[in-house]
This record gives structure tokens, sequence and C-alpha cells, in this order.
């Protein structure tokens, strides 16, 4: 009674996680005419393989594939197939072993156990910190931002807290990621950080990308973000309006570190170019254009796309103010920029000088470009994305949706048309009435008493 319960359990567990075992002929790799095949077993779990010898061979004529053993009644057929069906057993009983355990099953983990060996266990802290490791050294290399790094140590920490909060761990097996783990983690961002939803989703995004390491890696065979769906907040993404810009620029500063600054904001402004790009712009990137204008040719930092962006009057002027600088006669820049902390610290004084009531950053400049300087001046929402360097047109289309005086622009003809048209059909309307009232007078006569009659 004890062997069918435990057969039956067995049953149960082997159809939940579609666990098999069969045995195969593998051929020998200098493989020669009348040599014998290697007997292999194979373990499979939910569709992932894992494959041992079995240390016996078979003359292939002699195999049945379709049972798994040697065709034959002598006495060492007898033992070769014994020793196959006792092989099976002990990696069902491995199997049966780890689901008693509550460890997680897969073809290694079977396998492993079988064997003896204990199957290496990754943590995410571990992929996490891998993963930075080889970020650092890049971002050393100019590959990936500063700010980038900063984001997934940002995350190692949460994660860190996270696992230590929830399961009184200092790690957690990559391989028991799911569902609740991500959500929790993502009410944890919420709560016990206080992230807003779109700062929450960075997080998750960023394990996201972890946990896609770990799946190349093959550390995990399964994505625990199947099916894992993140909803955003609208973000209102502020630009200078031109009444705005126009005050920064005619604004007289006293200090020459003001000016200087407010010159390579404006420059932003009029080139789309980000902090990075203004900052290792050159000279020798000034080129001139198929127009025959000066343009400048270069190539974004963060995405290493090619910007080809044509020099507007106020951009070319601010070139020309600075071409004899000592800075960039001597360090072969087009610009001599200060320190990215320095110039946000400077342009919240020049704001504040200037009466425009917003944060300026190289993110507003960049926006103004985008929306103030070109779209609403009718360059073609394709050409701004090339410009601005963007890999996909959706980016850009993000700056157009805050354009409602593009929107009114854009909507002028069709409203006048329209109000042409309302203004046709009610003259035509007006002219019948008075058509069909001197066809009345004119069959009935109306005297001027009955017409004051009536």
């Amino acid at each position: 009674e004890t062997a069918k319960l435990f057969l039956f359990n067995l049953n149960v567990i082997v159809m939940k996680t579609n666990f098999s075992v069969l045995f195969f002929l593998k051929r020998p790799k200098n493989y020669t005419k009348g040599a014998v095949y290697f007997i292999f077993l194979r373990i499979t779990v939910d569709g992932i393989r894992a494959e041992m010898s079995t240390s016996r061979n078979c003359e292939p004529e002699r195999w049945n594939a379709k049972a798994g053993k040697v065709i034959g009644t002598k006495e060492e057929v007898k033992t070769l197939n014994a020793y196959l069906e006792n092989m099976k057993a002990e990696v069902y009983a491995a199997h049966s072993q780890l689901s008693v355990d509550g460890a997680e099953i897969t073809a290694d983990s079977i396998k492993c156990k079988f064997l003896g060996k204990e199957e290496k266990a990754h943590t995410i802290l571990e992929a996490i910190k891998l993963h930075n490791t080889k970020m650092k050294a890049l971002v050393d290399k100019e590959e990936y931002a500063p700010g980038t790094l900063r984001r997934f140590e940002v995350l190692e920490r949460h994660v860190a807290d996270y696992v230590t909060a929830k399961y009184g761990r200092a790690d957690f097996n990559v391989k028991r990621i799911d569902h609740e783990f991500i959500d929790g983690f993502d009410f944890y961002l919420h709560t016990v950080k206080e992230n807003d939803t779109n700062t929450a989703n960075k997080h998750i995004k960023n394990l996201k990308k972890i946990v896609s390491i770990c799946r190349r890696y093959k550390w995990i065979s399964t994505d625990p973000f199947f099916g894992h769906t993140l909803k955003s907040k609208p973000v209102h993404r502020e630009f200078l309006t031109a009444d705005e810009l126009q005050k920064i620029t005619e604004k007289q500063f006293t200090t020459a570190r003001l000016s200087q600054v407010r010159d390579f904001f404006l420059f932003s402004c009029y080139t789309g170019l980000s902090y990075a790009d203004v900052q290792k712009l050159k000279l020798a990137d000034i080129g001139i254009g198929v127009d025959g204008e000066r343009w400048i040719f270069t190539y974004r930092k963060k995405t290493d796309t090619r910007a080809a962006i044509p020099l507007l009057p106020i951009a070319a002027s601010i070139l020309d103010k600075y071409k004899d600088h000592p800075y960039c006669l001597h360090n072969n820049r087009a610009l001599p920029i200060s320190s990215n902390q320095k110039m946000n610290e400077y342009l919240v004084e020049i704001a504040a000088l200037s009466g425009v009531n917003k944060t300026l950053g190289n993110r507003i400049a960049k926006r103004t470009f985008g929306t103030t300087v070109t779209l609403l001046n009718g360059v073609p929402i394709e050409s701004v994305s090339k410009m601005l360097g963007h890999t996909n047109v959706r980016t850009t289309q993000l700056y157009a949706k805050v354009l409602d005086t593009k929107v009114s622009e854009d909507m002028a003809p069709l409203m006048g048309k329209f109000n042409t048209q309302h203004a046709k059909a009610h003259q035509v309307t007006e002219s019948k009435i008075s058509a069909d009232i001197a066809l009345i007078r004119e069959r009935y006569i109306v005297t001027p008493v009955m017409e004051e009659a009536s």
C-alpha cells in the first residue's frame, strides 16, 4: 500500500512538472562502420533537457528505441537492461526527493541530485553586481554614462533591502523569482522607498534587464516577467515658449560667468545637442552642408547615432564668439563648457534674473529645440527626430503632444474652410427665403394693410 501511494504521488508530481526520463543512443564523434553507440539518459522537465552518459554501449541494430532498452534474452542483455531500469528508478527517486524538499525542480537539478553534486545556485544580487562591475568598466571607456551606472547601483541597494525585509535573507535565488516577487518589489518601492509610479517602473525595468541577462546565461530557463505589465502616468514635459526664450536671450548679465552659461544653454536650445554632445563638440565637427551653409556633423554620445544639424544664426554666432577662447584653442573644443553641476547651479540664477519660472537644464533645452524652435515653425517631425538623434520617431512624438499651439495652427486652414462653407450656406439660405417671400407677394398681391395685419 505504501509503495502504491508513493507511485501515485510520484505520478501526480510528474504530471504537474512535465517530467520524463528516456534512454537513447548517441553515435561517437569518431564513428567508424560497425562501431557501437553510447547509451545516454535524457531528463526533460517542462521542455528543458539535461543529458548524461550511462557508461554503457550497444550495437544500433540491437536497440529498441521505443522501449528504451536492448533487444535480446541473453544474460548480459538482461543485466544491461536491469542496470538501465535501476538507473531510471534512481533518477525518479532524485526527482521525488527534490519535491519533498521543496527545491527548484529542473532537468539540471535532478541530474545534479542523481550524481550527488550540488547544483550551483545563482542569486539576484550576484547578477546585479556582475552587471554593475561590467558596466563600470564600460563607463570608464565612455560607452555608458555615469548616471546609468548609478541607477543600477540604486537598484542593487533597493533589491538588497527588499529581500532582507520581505524574506529575511541576505540574497535570493534567481530561479525563485516569480510574479509574487516582482509585485512585492513594486509595492515595496511605492511604500517603503516612497517612489512614484514612473520611478518605480524604471527600477522594475532595470530589474527585468538583469533577469534577461540571467536567462541568457542560462541561470534560469523561464521568464518571470512574462505577462507582467507596467502602467505609467503621463509626464508633463516642460519646454521654453518663444517669449521665455526671448527673455533669456535679451537679458544682460553683469558677470562673464552667467553670460557664458547662458550662451551654452541657448546653443543647446538652437541645436538640440545634449550637455555631453556639446562638451565633446570640436570645430572639426562644423562643416558645410548640402545647402552651402554651416552644419554640425557629429555622433550622439548616448545612442551613437549620426546627427546632421544646420546651424541657426544664434547658434552660429555663439560658436564664432568663443572660437578664439584659450580653452577651445588648447583643448580642441568648440565651446568652453563648465561642469554639468556648475552649469545647473548657474542656470537657476539665470532663470530667476530673466523672469522665467522654470527649472532650466539640458533636457528643457533639448525639448525647446524640438518644440518651440522646430516643430512650431513647421519643421517636419521626421527631420526633427533625425536632428535630435532619436532612433524612433515615436520618441519625438512625445514632444509634439504638448503643442496646443501647433494643433491650433494645423487646424486653422481646416477651420477657415469650414467657416467659408458655413457662410456660403447661410447666404444661400437667406437668398432662398427672400425669393420665397417675393413669390408669395407676387402670387397673392399682398396689400400694405394685409401685410400690416399679418
